[in-house]
């Protein structure tokens, strides 16, 4: 059997306000948006309403943004929003050509900045920040993807450190 991604969801506050962040700052493709109410197979709400845009990277990997109306997306606490070693705190990571310059970016549009761009290894940088609604992401530098985005499996030299091939 042969697995693919296929998106990544992120429920957020204003789906609007997230489109812009994510297509207007970090670069993604608008691919659509939605509006649908009783997807309570799926969701597990009675009558739900829900608003979402979906987004695409270069790579084909599709962003899903979730605003729920009805019932109304809960804000997390801010003493849980800001915890990296939570479990089920996910992230998506973004290769990117300027980790720096895309983190400011980021972070004067609204972005939250976690720590400083660091070099992990030689011609690999990265750094986490959150969006707007608290959704952790990771933005990674990679000389090597620069070189050459794709073999079989994205040309990552970080994955290859940890022993994947």
């Amino acid at each position: 059997m042969t697995i693919t991604m296929n998106h990544t969801g992120f429920v957020v506050e204003n789906v609007e306000r997230s489109l812009q962040f994510y297509r207007d700052v970090l670069g993604l493709d608008h691919a659509g948006s939605y509006e649908e109410v009783g997807t309570a197979r799926i969701v597990g709400y009675d009558q739900p309403h829900l608003k979402g845009a979906l987004l695409v990277a270069s790579d084909g990997h599709y962003l899903e943004l979730i605003e729920y109306v009805k019932p109304r997306g809960e804000i997390r606490s801010s003493e849980e929003q800001h915890k990296r070693a939570v479990v089920g705190a996910s992230h998506l990571a973004f290769i990117v050509d300027d980790a720096e310059d895309m983190l400011e970016r980021l972070v004067n549009n609204g972005g939250s900045k976690f720590k400083p761009v660091v070099e992990l290894q030689p011609g690999v940088k990265a750094c986490y920040l959150q969006d707007p609604d608290g959704n952790w992401i990771e933005l990674l530098q990679d000389e090597d993807h620069s070189a050459q985005q794709f073999e079989i499996r994205q040309n990552t030299r970080i994955f290859r450190s940890f022993g994947v091939k």
